[in-house]
């Protein structure tokens, strides 16, 4: 009976069920623009540092010690691309597709630490504020909002559903809303000589750089994680599924994300004695495609009592809850047709 179901496990051309599709982005294109990126953000940087320095400005030197991160940021997400498009082989059996989860929480974790020093310093310089040149801080803004729109319209080119170029994306938006800030801070202080705009500034851009840090975390973590994706309910799929024709049950139910917008699914399955095994498995995989976009759906499909198990036979009887007798290491709830608990 093992064969039997191994060979239900199959996609619906009789293969694997991973062909007949393609994944990922078109990284030649997005490598592109990320370049274009890279070399407007490393330019201005440069530029940025001697003029923070001379103009005595912690929003400008804060702003150019982010655009140091958005660089480490873009070359991650480059060589994160060159990593994820190797094919599948040895030990990696999914390729390397998760480096650019690695990528994103890497930049995550950078905009979170960069926040925490730029804090520490705008508060010190709250209570202290220096003399600040406000004009040479407002032009060098104004520069820096220009070349960060460039830079931002240029990585919003690139696939942002993966969560790789998400991150870089991040990086940059936030230093287009600091630099906004800076230059508000230099109009400041150069019409009022208020010094103390510079370090409000600069707390303005450590709250963005907490929010997007946070959410790059979070988000590269549920993959690690293997938690479902984003709008995918496990329970509510599996009651769909256990809902459909001659399905007597859904158990041991996995859904997960390999990577930033490729979800991946295994489930094993339950048919009425006498039905077709094959066109259920078809059926909902169509359904897995069609309502839940997931591609990768690995369905072990076994008919009711196949095993040569009494107890199989008696399934639907079983008391909600108990583990079944099928498994020896059920995972999760079971699913089947009408109501019931989870």
């Amino acid at each position: 009976m093992s064969d039997h179901g191994h060979d239900h496990a199959a996609g619906p051309d009789g293969g694997g069920g991973h062909a007949g599709h393609s994944h990922g982005v078109t990284a030649d294109a997005d490598r592109r623009w990320l370049t274009i990126a890279l070399v407007l953000i490393g330019v201005f940087m440069c530029a940025e540092v001697v003029i923070g320095v001379a103009a005595n400005s912690l929003a400008l030197i804060s702003d150019a010690a982010h655009m140091l991160t958005d660089v480490v940021s873009i070359v991650l997400a480059l060589v994160a691309m060159r990593l994820a498009a190797r094919p599948a082989k040895g030990h990696y059996t999914y390729g390397l597709k998760r480096v650019e989860i690695l990528s994103a929480q890497a930049n995550g974790l950078t905009l979170l630490l960069l926040s925490v020093w730029l804090a520490y310093e705008a508060v010190h310089r709250l209570i202290s504020p220096p003399a600040v040149t406000g004009g040479l801080v407002l032009i060098t803004a104004l520069v820096g909002v220009a070349v960060n729109l460039v830079a931002t319209w240029s990585i919003s080119k690139a696939n942002r559903t993966s969560l790789n170029v998400e991150g870089a994306y991040q990086h940059i938006l936030t230093d287009l809303f600091g630099f906004i800030a800076t230059a508000v801070a230099g109009l400041i202080v150069l019409t009022t000589g208020f010094e103390r705009a510079d370090a409000i500034a600069s707390l303005l851009v450590v709250a963005l750089m907490l929010k997007a840090g946070y959410g790059l975390i979070r988000d590269s973590a549920r993959i690690f994680l293997e938690a479902a994706p984003v709008g995918v309910d496990p329970d509510a799929l599996g009651d769909r599924l256990a809902a459909q024709d001659s399905v007597v049950e859904i158990h041991d139910l996995h859904v997960w994300q390999i990577t930033s917008g490729q979800n991946a699914l295994s489930a094993h399955v339950l048919v009425q004695p006498g039905k077709d095994c094959h066109a259920v498995r078809r059926t909902l995989r169509q359904l897995l495609q069609d309502e839940y976009r997931i591609e990768h759906a690995t369905l072990q499909v076994d008919h009711v009592g196949e095993e040569d198990s009494s107890d199989l036979l008696q399934i639907t009887a079983l008391p909600v809850g108990d583990q079944d007798p099928h498994c020896d290491d059920a995972h999760g709830p079971v699913h089947r047709p009408g109501p019931h608990d989870h």
